[in-house]
């Protein structure tokens, strides 16, 4: 059972939700829709990425809930009773897909305008007294401009509190990591703040509210701050995409308990070999850099099940190393410079494989567009014996 990674339970008669699923440390995807489930338990220790509760009665989704599903991509909470959507919903970082159709919502966080990975964005069908409904007619791209344009920046809290307004205190960086917000949530985000370092001041916080995910993301951070090794001890995840690292530096290997590690969208060309201490990581995201070959410290990271490495210049598959990853489930080298496929490839348990966009010739486009399971097949037709 620890190894399930989908739950398809939807259109039964469910009332509740046993909290032993959080056990299930690899669960991802879990479909409950369709049943008479009225509470939601706090699902520790599992790294979902899709949670499907649409048509239930569930009243609550709170910050608790919300601190232990910070992998989600996908959230679907339709046609529920949901009264109140907190701020806490903005430590989904990584979220795509959010759906609050036909709640008892009356209004929507500001903040959520800021989630920068969110693609789709589902408030129709709430009584919302804050969003006119042309507004929620523009779709979530102009749904997130008008929830940001609402944002109070410190200027205009000054401003505010000057004329006797509402006496707003905090700006919304200093409300997401205030000392309440770090131990309620054990989340750092101090993601789109255009900064070049992170206060001292902020690290001690976190250390004090032992944090265990640190949102960097969108920064113009050229180096991991040092920092980062204080939280050795309960550090799961670190997203510092976005931003202009040219380097990673060694240390960040004693952070031993890391199970996410985002590295996107910097300028790195390669990894220190120290970083294969971190036989835990699961997922390690180095889309969008500058590597010609995946760093040789990736093939030791034995429990790595999602490898994300696309539009980089990588110019070769070792299918030696990446056999070593035996639980390796998606693989992405997109976009990358790589001239032959090895039909070794096709023997590994692949859920997700992605090589459009390469220039080798073999296998074909056509080949490639039938999905992950036809071109294993392909791979595996191609082995000599």
């Amino acid at each position: 059972m620890n190894a399930l990674r989908m739950i398809e339970a939807a259109h039964n008669q469910i009332q509740s939700i046993p909290e032993e699923i959080g056990l299930l440390h690899h669960l991802e995807q879990l479909y409950l829709r369709h049943n008479q489930i009225k509470e939601l338990p706090v699902l520790q220790g599992t790294a979902l990425k899709e949670l499907h509760l649409g048509n239930n009665n569930i009243k609550e989704l709170s910050p608790k809930h919300l601190e232990h599903l910070l992998s989600l991509l996908v959230l679907d909470i339709r046609d529920n009773k949901l009264t109140e959507l907190p701020v806490e919903i903005t430590l989904l970082t990584r979220l795509h897909r959010l759906d609050l159709t036909n709640n008892d919502l009356s209004s929507i966080p500001y903040e959520v305008g800021d989630m920068a990975s969110l693609d789709s964005l589902q408030i129709e069908g709430n009584s919302l007294k804050s969003i006119r409904r042309d507004i929620i007619m523009r779709g979530t791209v102009g749904l997130l401009k008008y929830l940001r344009s609402r944002i109070q920046e410190p200027e205009a809290v000054q401003e505010s509190q000057d004329k006797g307004g509402f006496p707003w205190t905090e700006s919304v960086a200093e409300k997401r990591n205030s000392k309440h917000m770090l131990n309620t949530t054990h989340c750092l985000d101090y993601s789109n703040n255009s900064a070049t370092e992170v206060p001292e001041e902020v690290w001690w916080s976190a250390k004090e509210s032992q944090v265990i995910a640190v949102n960097l993301n969108k920064n113009c951070l050229q180096a991991i701050p040092d920092h980062i090794t204080s939280l050795s001890e309960t550090l799961n995840e670190l997203h510092i995409a976005g931003n202009k690292l040219t380097t990673v530096i060694a240390e960040l290997s004693i952070c031993s308990r890391l199970i996410v590690l985002d590295l996107s969208n910097n300028q790195l060309t390669g990894l220190p070999q120290e970083l294969e201490t971190l036989v835990g990581l699961r997922d390690l995201t180095l889309s969008y850099n500058r590597f010609s070959a995946l760093p040789a410290c990736v093939y030791r990271m034995k429990s790595l099940e999602n490898l994300l490495a696309s539009d980089n210049s990588i110019s070769s598959i070792d299918i030696d190393g990446l056999s070593c990853l035996q639980r390796l489930a998606v693989l992405d080298l997109q976009n990358n410079d790589i001239a032959a496929v090895p039909p070794e490839l096709g023997n590994m348990s692949l859920r997700a494989l992605q090589l459009g966009g390469n220039r080798f010739r073999v296998p074909r486009p056509n080949i490639i567009a039938k999905g992950t399971p036809a071109v294993l097949e392909y791979l595996r037709s191609r082995i000599t014996t």
